[in-house]
């Protein structure tokens, strides 16, 4: 009888040892930071011919809890856990810069977003605008009545917390640690996501230019479901790519300005992270896995720009925030890549569209997109003519509203 007291006794015990074991494990795996190897490696259930049933089932995968936002596009399903404010709701509800809301600007490189970071800190017209202190790069943009908590999550407010022109899996994954570390206290956020965009064809084209200046972004974390990719392979050998000709650069497979708005704007924990990255084998369907993905993305976010259309990207941020900019958005119409793509064979300009053909739908995704925003938000303004003009034509607006102009 002692023996089995003492046998049940240590069954008892081990279980408890089990359980307790259980939950520290799912304590340190918050935010997906203990993912199984397999999640890297493209998944059945992601399948383009994948059945009715099996996308029923991938989506049950998807763990659920009240902080956790599933969407699903044509049969792909991600899971973020944090509160991610879509575009409607942000026109409905507002942002309210005194509560928990954030702005999360996604800076993907060489699209405008140095200039449009520097609206947001310097020529937004606010009660407790940004303080921007002379010689120094980044701004507090801290909330009003208080000293550490930031509304605005970006390169010239918080810097690159989450690593150098963080993704949206970067973001996603990283920026409510982030906040909670940088203000010392836990707590739920309201997080609306922003970008901008540039025609694929100029934005490559500028990005090889400064490349051939010397940059790198080689201190690009590249994390990705828990882990960062600090293997990746380089296109060049030494500390950077000064002086590379276009043709070399285009012909670097593994060279991320490929395709960048594309990759940075997906879900990439979908297609593997970086196992494998432009590697033939399920190349096809791991560029429709990143395509769709990204436009859903895109159509969940609660603003984004297009540098080819300054004053449109202007009016849809100032509507949707119900917060106007002091100084307009300027529209250049002669850049570097312009020059760039005046020196090129027709052939080389088809090479570059073939490596950027992801980023050339997505584009065309996110015009149409663009204009269905301008088009409603025009619809419900009942000032729209005097806003637009403000924009457009800044003294023929100072007019108006003069009540010279009927």
């Amino acid at each position: 009888m002692k023996r089995w007291v003492k046998m049940i006794r240590f069954i008892g015990g081990l279980c408890l040892v089990t359980l307790l074991g259980i939950a520290y494990i799912s304590y340190l795996c918050h935010n997906s930071l203990c993912l199984a190897p397999e999640r890297f490696s493209l998944s059945t259930r992601y399948s383009a011919s994948a059945s009715s049933s099996s996308s029923s089932s991938s989506r049950s995968e998807v763990p659920s809890s009240p902080t956790s936002t599933t969407k699903l596009v044509v049969g792909l399903a991600s899971t973020v856990n944090i509160e991610s404010v879509a575009f409607k709701e942000a026109y409905e509800m507002g942002f309210d810069i005194t509560d928990r809301d954030v702005i999360v600007f996604l800076h993907i490189q060489k699209t405008g977003g140095t200039t449009f970071g520097r609206h947001l800190v310097r020529d937004l017209n606010l009660e407790n605008p940004c303080n921007c202190p002379r010689k120094r790069k980044r701004c507090d943009c801290f909330r009003p009545n208080t000293i550490n908590e930031q509304w605005l999550f970006s390169r010239y407010s918080t810097g690159w917390k989450c690593g150098l022109h963080a993704d949206w899996t970067e973001l996603t994954d990283c920026v409510e640690g982030a906040l909670d570390e940088y203000e010392g206290l836990a707590k739920k956020r309201r997080y609306f996501f922003i970008t901008v965009l540039r025609d694929p064809i100029h934005r490559y084209l500028s990005e090889f230019r400064h490349v051939q200046r010397g940059a790198t972004w080689k201190s690009a974390r590249h994390w990705c479901g828990g882990q960062e990719f600090t293997s990746l392979p380089h296109c060049y050998k030494g500390s950077n790519w000064t002086g590379v000709e276009l043709d070399e650069f285009m012909n670097c497979s593994y060279n991320l300005a490929h395709n960048r708005q594309t990759r940075m704007l997906a879900d990439l924990t979908l297609a593997g992270c970086y196992t494998g990255y432009n590697t033939t084998a399920d190349q096809l369907e791991r560029d429709r896995i990143l395509l769709q993905s990204a436009k859903q993305n895109l159509a969940s976010m609660a603003y984004f720009g297009l540098t080819e259309q300054q004053a449109v990207s202007q009016y849809i941020f100032e509507r949707t925030f119900h917060l106007d900019f002091e100084n307009n958005f300027d529209q250049a119409n002669a850049t570097l890549s312009a020059q760039a793509i005046a020196e090129l064979t027709p052939a080389q300009i088809e090479r570059v569209r073939q490596l950027n053909s992801l980023d050339e739908e997505l584009l065309a995704f996110a015009r149409q997109l663009l204009q269905e925003r301008f088009q409603l938000l025009k619809r419900r303004d009942p000032h729209f003519r005097q806003n637009w003009l403000r924009m457009v034509h800044p003294l023929k607006s100072e007019r108006i509203d003069g009540n010279s102009l009927v």
